[in-house]
């Protein structure tokens, strides 16, 4: 005999919420399915494939771009690939990294301020959003020119040649990286920040902990939760990011999401592009996986 419930003054059963919330929940789910779920499946049977003589996709069973991307080629060996994938990871943790540092002194600026002005600054760390990736990332070529000043001081210090750009190069990338996941970090940093007991923190200090101590102890366990979701909005893109690489890297800074683009645009190789993105969704994964077991351990500690 079905369990009858009152739902906002209306009588009804358990069953009936259930399907209610189906109705509800189905929409975003189906879209999920068609729009991701699908297309990361057809991305398993397309990365056994081979491509044509005209690009087209011939459906053979082969194991064949996975050598590649091992380095296993026409030509030999080579281990351009796998620097790539270890660049990879390489530059997704450092922008993470650079960017949590960056983000905590940002947010705890911005709790300082009087309400009114917070929402000034939350405004200021979002207006990025309003300008397309691509065009920031253009705009941080006029900036790192020759002519500008960032060269200039890095010419006077010695750090390059006059009238050289500060692009292409491993710190334009770096710079562009952190500029453009930085509001991804400060967010969900800030909305912990804001709630934070600020009273934990001076009962460290009172048991004479130093800085470290008090941000181990007293900021850290308190603001994990947004520190999380900072940490995946910014390293899982920042996994398959090729814009920013590409403009400010050139040729010579190749990431994953560079080969992809190459593989599906350029060479339309689309069963080399799909063993690709599973790779770089793999090691996606697998770094979230080791920091959400790992993380927590250093955090306990």
């Amino acid at each position: 005999m079905s369990k009858v419930v009152v739902w906002y003054g209306e009588l009804t059963t358990k069953g009936s919420l259930v399907r209610r919330g189906l109705a509800l929940v189905m929409p975003g789910l189906l879209w999920l399915l068609a729009f991701l779920v699908l297309p990361g499946l057809l991305l398993i049977p397309l990365s056994f494939a081979e491509r044509g003589a005209f690009g087209e996709v011939v459906w053979t069973f082969s194991l064949e771009n996975y050598r590649r991307l091992l380095g296993f080629g026409v030509l030999g060996f080579s281990l351009d690939n796998l620097l790539a994938l270890l660049r990879t990871l390489s530059v997704a943790f450092w922008t993470t990294l650079l960017c949590a540092l960056l983000a905590y002194p940002l947010a705890f600026f911005i709790r300082a301020q009087p309400p009114r002005r917070r929402y000034l600054f939350l405004a200021l760390v979002i207006i990025p959003f309003w300008t397309n990736l691509v065009i920031r990332t253009y705009a941080w070529q006029l900036l790192l020119a020759p002519e500008m000043p960032f060269a200039r001081l890095a010419a006077a210090l010695g750090l390059v040649e006059p009238g050289m750009a500060l692009y292409p190069s491993a710190f334009a990338v770096y710079v562009g990286m952190v500029t453009a996941f930085l509001p991804f970090m400060v967010l969900p940093l800030y909305s912990s920040v804001e709630r934070m007991d600020l009273s934990l923190v001076e009962a460290v200090q009172d048991l004479y902990g130093g800085p470290v101590r008090a941000f181990l102890h007293g900021v850290l366990p308190q603001t994990l939760p947004g520190l999380t979701v900072g940490v995946i909005l910014t390293f899982v893109p920042a996994m398959g990011m090729f814009v920013v690489p590409d403009l400010l890297g050139g040729a010579k800074y190749l990431l994953v999401g560079n080969l992809i683009q190459q593989a599906f645009y350029t060479m339309r190789d689309w069963p080399y592009g799909a063993a690709l993105s599973l790779v770089l969704i793999l090691l996606t994964l697998l770094a979230l996986r080791v920091y959400r077991r790992y993380g927590k351990e250093v955090d306990l500690a």
